[in-house]
């Protein structure tokens, strides 16, 4: 189980997770792929596609294909896992899903407006009735309410992300928000921003949906770092940040109380010997909080760290090959058992087998093929 599923919002908490119990009893596990298709991303992919997953031989089975979708470059599963939503790159809409908890197919509600373009990545909050999504193109946040069936309504809030643009001539031209993480109250959201350098942090009201900046507003990343994605410690107040331009992770100081980040740390994510060019994705983070992975595209790695458990500083622990080019993704199985990095150009999933003492990462399973895979969402 992970971190997500451990959010406590009091009154305001949807069910249990009964279906992820029945599920796990029954050894089912899904996964959702998404990919790029367009030309202009240089997509081979044809929609989102489904599969079985075994949890013990990281063995997948093809289930559904839902194509003529364009880009679903992120997916988000609903804490309830009753409900699947994508943003579309270089798109203006958010499409809603509908979740067949037994055999994991989907079924299309619609699409809403994301109130920006380009969106890259969206979560909704712990009760479940708000979506809110990282507008890549547009700079800016945007929060689109979620209805009793699932679908949603057009953006209803759209909160620009000001500041000063990084020195990057190409990449921090603008503000390019590129990752939306609710703390574990659910009280805030958290916003790295790769165009400006900047983690930006909001109050969230749980009863409205309205996001409102802190009182600190953002905390100010190294020039050149490009904030890209967050996950918080599950237990300890410690955000991690994997830097895409600066290729590192930034272990930053959470104070709960006031929303406020400060960062105390900054380690690179790619060897010292390493002279090639490089950008880092994704960051993943064990359940119990003792290893941070970071996905690594040039160097086309995943960097290891094994966290201290009293302050969640990081440590080195190596690089394991993912074995395919641009691991645009890097993502753990609900068991936390197996580690899985998608290649965006090399058309590949590949499994890897997580030893859950060192934080290590061995081959395991079968490669999964697929054209321009970019994300993996869990039904388990």
């Amino acid at each position: 189980m992970t971190r997500r599923t451990l959010i406590q919002t009091g009154a305001a908490l949807l069910p249990a997770f009964d279906a992820a119990a029945q599920a796990q009893s029954k050894g089912a596990v899904y996964a959702y792929t998404g990919c790029y298709t367009a030309a202009k991303r240089y997509g081979r992919g044809d929609g989102i596609h489904v599969y079985r997953v075994d949890p013990e031989t990281a063995a997948w089975t093809h289930v559904q294909k839902v194509g003529d979708i364009v880009n679903p470059s992120f997916l988000t599963m609903r804490r309830d896992q009753r409900f699947l939503y994508s943003v579309h790159g270089d798109e203006t809409y958010v499409t809603a899903f509908a979740v067949d908890r037994g055999t994991g197919n989907l079924k299309l509600l619609g699409r809403a407006e994301a109130g920006g373009s380009n969106g890259v990545h969206s979560a909704v909050d712990p009760a479940g009735r708000f979506l809110v999504v990282a507008n890549y193109g547009s700079g800016n946040v945007a929060v689109l309410p979620i209805r009793e069936d699932g679908s949603l309504e057009n953006a209803a809030q759209v909160v620009p992300l000001p500041g000063q643009p990084g020195p990057h001539r190409v990449e921090q031209v603008s503000s390019h928000p590129h990752n939306i993480v609710f703390d574990p109250s659910g009280q805030y959201v958290v916003v790295p921003d790769k165009g400006l350098d900047r983690v930006f942090v909001f109050r969230f009201d749980t009863a409205t949906g309205k996001l409102t900046p802190t009182a600190q507003g953002s905390v100010v990343a190294r020039p050149f770092s490009g904030p890209r994605h967050a996950m918080f410690h599950p237990t300890l107040p410690v955000l991690w940040v994997v830097n895409e331009i600066g290729s590192s992770v930034t272990t930053y100081n959470w104070d709960a109380e006031r929303g406020h980040l400060h960062p105390v740390q900054v380690l690179p994510s790619i060897p010292s010997d390493y002279t090639g060019e490089n950008t880092s994705a994704e960051i993943a983070v064990s359940a119990n909080g003792r290893f941070v992975y970071a996905s690594n595209r040039g160097h086309n790695s995943v960097a290891i760290f094994s966290a201290d458990p009293g302050t969640g500083l990081l440590t080195s622990v190596g690089w394991v090959p993912s074995e395919g080019r641009t691991p645009r993704f890097i993502g753990l199985d609900p068991a936390g058992r197996h580690l899985y990095a998608a290649n965006q150009d090399a058309d590949t999933i590949v499994p890897f087998r997580v030893d859950t003492s060192t934080g290590r990462l061995s081959r395991a399973g079968e490669i999964v093929h697929s054209g321009s895979p970019v994300c993996i969402a869990w039904l388990a």
